[in-house]
């Protein structure tokens, strides 16, 4: 049986170029980046190449990236940094509620060190309404953390118009692009960036790699202790084959970004349109247009989406309920919480997130298989017996 994978927003597999990239520097090119000889200085230079290439994929300059272990570190750091280096400035963060938890939770932990923190609200989309920044700026005002775009419902943030109000009030902006970068063309400075943070398993590249970019002159905190690596931002001995694959997948990501996005864009809405025509009593969350190009996201009444995700394993199609990173947990969506769904609703909620192997073909699949699914689980569902009776649904 072929699998069908549609959890690329979980994560990505390496392509193969990158693999082929990185192979030389667990074994043969081994040095370490702060060695004066001649192998740590090949060590050096794979790693200022592979720099260069991640800045252009946001349009930022080389010196300002910051290699991490991963987008929830850049998150930690950009939150965590601007504060305790600004604190003489003030206390005062702004954020949403359906950030990733590395955003929500760092917020959470600075309010136990004294930091006040501000939740705008999002409208049914999960969209963040400009004005509710502006308005909720005050003289304490440190930070505006906003994500490029939510990895559960894919809506895309205003992200330009928020930072020319952060930018106009003299405030600190930090995205998280972590679902953008190499998806969507990105520049920090029409953007009015200050902080942005990518992780590159997002993007075709390997697990345990990350960067933050920090715009010059941006006053930052280090999380890590120790060396001077990363220009004094982020202590210890540089992955050097994860950071190479990083580069390699950046390269990639930004020649073939202009022909991708078009491509899942049309299968987004082929398999939208598909399954809303066919079924009854599914709803789809987030912005039907202003939305990542690969991301579907539904909520199914009447029946859990855990089930629904065992019956397409069984039948070889990989998807998810939402955030990787909270799979383990048995409540609701915080995101979906936030757009304002019920909790029966939201707990029938499935994420098809299509990437660079997914085809036509594939997009067949899940239209023919989830229908006989949900129809099977309804059936069986106590919630359908006690409001509906047995009624077919498809």
């Amino acid at each position: 049986m072929k699998r069908i994978y549609m959890d690329y927003a979980a994560t990505t597999p390496m392509q193969p170029e990158v693999a082929q990239a990185m192979q030389p520097y667990f074994s043969q090119r081994f040095g370490n980046p702060s060695s004066v000889h001649s192998m740590g200085q090949e060590a050096k230079d794979a790693v200022d190449e592979a720099r260069i290439k991640v800045a252009a994929l946001i349009a930022c300059k080389p010196e300002e990236v910051t290699f991490t272990g991963g987008g929830t570190e850049a998150d930690n750091q950009a939150v965590k940094g601007v504060c305790l280096a600004n604190k003489d400035r003030g206390n005062h963060i702004i954020t949403s509620p359906v950030e990733h938890h590395a955003v929500l939770n760092t917020c959470s932990y600075m309010k136990e060190l004294g930091f006040d923190v501000t939740v705008v609200p999002v409208d049914e989309y999960g969209m963040v309404d400009p004005d509710s920044i502006r308005k909720s700026i005050t003289a304490k005002t440190l930070l505006v953390s906003v994500m490029h775009a939510n990895n559960e419902v894919g809506s895309i943030q205003p992200i330009e118009e928020i930072g020319r109000i952060s930018r106009q009030a003299g405030i600190y902006f930090h995205v998280d692009a972590v679902q953008t970068a190499g998806h969507l063309p990105i520049d920090v400075d029409k953007l009015g960036i200050d902080l942005l943070s990518v992780s590159a398993h997002k993007l075709y590249g390997p697990k345990g790699v990350g960067m933050l970019y920090v715009r010059d002159g941006t006053r930052i905190a280090p999380l890590l202790h120790g060396g001077e690596q990363e220009n004094g931002r982020r202590a210890g001995t540089e992955n050097v084959p994860g950071i190479v694959g990083f580069g390699k997948a950046a390269e990639i990501a930004l020649a073939d970004m202009k022909e991708e996005a078009p491509r899942l864009t049309k299968y987004r809405d082929r398999l939208i349109d598909s399954i809303m025509k066919r079924m009854s009593d599914v709803y789809l969350n987030g912005h039907r247009t202003s939305r990542l190009p690969n991301n579907a996201n539904f909520s199914f009444d009447f029946i859990e989406g855990e089930s629904i995700l065992m019956y397409l394993d069984a039948e070889g199609i990989c998807a998810s309920t939402g955030s990787a990173c909270s799979s383990a947990s048995s409540e609701p969506s915080h995101v979906l919480m936030a757009l304002g769904i019920p909790v029966e609703r939201a707990r029938g909620s499935v994420r098809f997130s299509l990437g660079k192997w997914t085809s036509a073909e594939d997009i067949d699949k899940v239209v023919e298989a989830l229908p006989r699914i949900v129809e099977k689980l309804r059936a069986m569902s106590p919630l359908v017996k006690e409001r509906c009776g047995w009624i077919n649904y498809l």
